[in-house]
């Protein structure tokens, strides 16, 4: 195949194919303190991860508001609908059911409101998918246990979804259990709910926490098949493909261990057990876990698909003298010097997205489903004939390149089920907590201080995504 040429992939998706969008609660619902719901760590990080947690809630905090998705699902979900959905990914609360986290009964308000969300999905004929944990950890699961750094959590993990599978279980196929669990090595409280300042924390702690999840991950996997068999559930992994920086094999090697560092969740989710470059890893670096063989056994309930996050990639090298982390890495790797960057400093890389589905089916031979993907941009709401809008170009010119890597990946056989954009309407920014970074198709009218009439209004992409659904992508360039 080395003189082989590869015409580019064109015409439509596969049939079935599932498109939609994707939000989390915290950065989309507000009601932060209504319907019995309790405080998460969300509550006192009103600045995302760039500041450390504040003491309670605080008014600086927009995720108290965000877009208040909580009074106004209708509206949003009947957008989703016009735009042509298949398929909405969106998280639940964990404290809205268990308002403590630890409490004997779960809130019924707080199921309610989910009730009435898959209602209005059911009316427009859109599949929903949940998130069970999208960096929502309750507070008093965190400052009272330490978060997933105790194994209590596992219990707690368990009772939170046996209810949910049981009220839920007749209406969502598709589940979640942890929303990009490779990120608790970098931020362990907006990740694993960890409260201890991350400089104090060892390696061992950290990777004690994620195999506390890896373990909850796993025993949910086999009570949704005992309760739900014909849900499907899937984890969900912060895909981040790692280039060497230069050809020499010092680079290579580094870039393959900083793989290795994402690889490793996917690995054990879908095979069921630690790979032997990570357990090397620990030896290497004195870290022993507390593993039992109930453990293991758990362990081996894998997932049925393998759900992922991708917005950009790194280079790695050996050098230490350019070994110069890029603003936006929060998963370590250095810039590729190649490659254009976002606002906030993330590489553009349409072509990392072919990559990566390539890498993961091949890997792990389970069916794919890209659930997060778009750009964070400061959009400029313009009066066009009349009409709000935002003429955001840039985020149809990068949404295209993306999905015709899809295309092309499933041309080369990659079995993938579907894409939910990331968000398909304006969220608060989990990392910097800010409204200004926006990602959806559709424009929320509030500001990063709070002002604004929560009005919404359809960008240009609104339009330009509702054809690349109705022609099942078959509009893509």
């Amino acid at each position: 195949m080395s003189n082989a040429t590869f015409k580019p992939a064109t015409g439509a998706f596969p049939e079935g194919f599932l498109w939609g969008g994707a939000t989390a609660a915290n950065q989309v619902e507000g009601a932060y303190n209504q319907g019995g719901k309790g405080l998460s760590i969300q509550d006192v990080m009103p600045k995302g991860i760039t500041q450390r947690p504040s003491e309670g809630p605080t008014e600086d905090n927009l995720k108290q508001v965000a877009i208040d998705f909580y009074n106004r699902y209708e509206e949003d979900i009947a957008l989703f609908a016009e735009m042509g959905f298949k398929v909405y990914r969106f998280s639940i609360a964990w404290s809205r059911i268990f308002p403590n986290g630890d409490d004997a009964e779960p809130n019924e308000e707080g199921l309610a409101f989910y009730a009435r969300v898959l209602d209005q999905l059911e009316k427009h004929g859109i599949e929903p998918m949940v998130t069970i944990s999208h960096y929502e950890t309750p507070l008093n699961l965190a400052r009272t246990y330490g978060g997933w750094t105790n194994r209590a959590m596992i219990a707690f993990y368990e009772r939170y979804c046996e209810v949910l599978f049981e009220r839920f279980g007749s209406r969502v196929k598709y589940w979640l259990t942890f929303n990009e669990i490779n990120s608790v090595l970098h931020e362990p409280f907006l990740s694993g709910g960890i409260p201890t300042p991350k400089d104090e924390l060892s390696e061992t702690d950290l990777y004690q926490a994620i195999h506390h999840e890896l373990v909850a991950s796993a025993r949910v996997t086999k009570l949704a098949r005992a309760i739900m068999p014909e849900a499907k559930i899937g984890c969900m992994i912060l895909a981040m493909p790692v280039y060497p920086l230069t050809p020499h094999p010092d680079d290579v090697v580094k870039a393959m261990d900083t793989a290795h560092g994402s690889y490793a969740f996917g690995d054990i989710h879908c095979r069921g057990t630690y790979p032997g470059y990570l357990l090397r890893y620990f030896r290497d670096n004195g870290i022993e876990l507390n593993i039992t063989e109930q453990d293991r056994e758990d362990l081996t309930n894998t997932v049925d698909f393998v759900s992922f996050s991708y917005y950009m990639s790194v280079a790695e090298t050996a050098d230490p003298a350019k070994q110069i982390k890029g603003a936006g890495n929060i998963m370590g790797g250095v810039p590729n010097p190649t490659l254009e960057a976002s606002e906030w400093g993330w590489q553009i890389d349409p072509q990392g997205l072919r990559v990566v589905m390539n890498d993961y089916w091949e890997r792990w031979q389970k069916p794919l489903f890209i659930v997060e993907n778009g750009i964070g941009a400061k959009d400029m709401l313009v009066e066009v004939d009349g009409v709000k809008t935002v003429a955001d170009d840039y985020r149809i010119q990068y949404m295209n390149d993306h999905l015709v890597q899809v295309r092309e990946a499933i041309a080369d056989g990659v079995d993938v089920t579907g894409y939910t954009s990331w968000g398909c309407i304006d969220v608060v920014s989990a990392s910097t907590a800010q409204l200004s970074k926006r990602y959806g198709f559709i424009y929320v009218d509030r500001n990063d201080d709070g002002s604004g009439t929560l009005n919404r209004y359809k960008k240009k992409s609104f339009g330009w995504y509702q054809d690349v659904i109705s022609s099942n992508g078959a509009t893509l360039n």
